[in-house]
């Protein structure tokens, strides 16, 4: 088949070397990255894929494409491109959807204390993260996890899902609803990055451990940068003096 990759960092670039081994023709659309992330652009370019930074919705494609794969791609994809493909998009969302739709959806399930998260891969709307879903997968987040390993760990899990996805659409699986009342999030950091002392102390823990995502900025608390528990007691004595 004929597929259009929307991609970016290592998991962009695991789901191409995924598609490469099935067989199949990949055009790739991608954005620039800084050095701490791993470049699908470079990636694709090393295994002889054509690839481009310029937009999906208005790049020229080398074939008419049959499917439209979206793993962490980071622009809303246009109708006539939903189009071109005869609607058979599909995006892998880390989360269990219609639960925590939009940005940040490890952080925010991570902040309101939740048991488990998960992904999901649903095929492409006109909306954000409303789509059909093909498939869905529960993952329990452990009182350890921080918000880099939690993601490593559900992005790692789904693209061993990637396989049997593509093979739900090649049998012309449509999908099923989102089951639920939708939560939805938008982009920028949880509660302005900001730790709040009126807050039960576990909601500071799992606060403080959210946001830690290196190169991102961590938890701040009176505008000190907060990396552990100690950290934020710490500042707080200090500001008691």
């Amino acid at each position: 088949m004929n597929i259009i990759l929307c991609g970016y960092n290592w998991a962009g670039c695991r789901a191409l070397d995924i598609l490469i081994e099935l067989g199949h023709s990949v055009f790739v659309c991608t954005h620039e990255s800084p050095a701490h992330i791993p470049s699908l652009f470079n990636y694709s370019k090393d295994r002889g894929i054509p690839v481009s930074f310029e937009s999906v919705n208005s790049v020229k494609l080398p074939f008419k494409p049959d499917i439209l794969c979206s793993i962490y791609y980071r622009s809303l994809i246009n109708k006539p491109i939903l189009d071109s493909v005869n609607n058979k998009a599909f995006n892998l969302h880390p989360s269990i959807l219609p639960f925590y739709r939009g940005c940040s959806s490890l952080t925010w399930a991570m902040i309101n204390g939740e048991k488990e998260t998960g992904y999901t891969y649903h095929y492409i709307d006109k909306d954000i993260d409303t789509g059909k879903v093909i498939l869905q997968r529960r993952i329990k987040i452990y009182p350890f996890d921080n918000q880099n390993n939690l993601y490593q760990r559900i992005m790692f899990e789904a693209l061993d899902s990637l396989k049997e996805v593509l093979r739900l659409i090649n049998e012309g699986f449509l999908g099923n609803d989102q089951l639920g009342e939708a939560t939805y999030y938008s982009r920028g950091a949880p509660e302005f990055g900001e730790i709040n002392d009126e807050w039960p102390i576990d909601k500071i823990k799992r606060f403080i451990n959210a946001m830690i995502n290196p190169p991102l900025p961590y938890a701040k608390y009176k505008g000190v940068e907060i990396k552990s528990f100690k950290d934020y007691l710490q500042v707080k004595n200090e500001n008691r003096n």
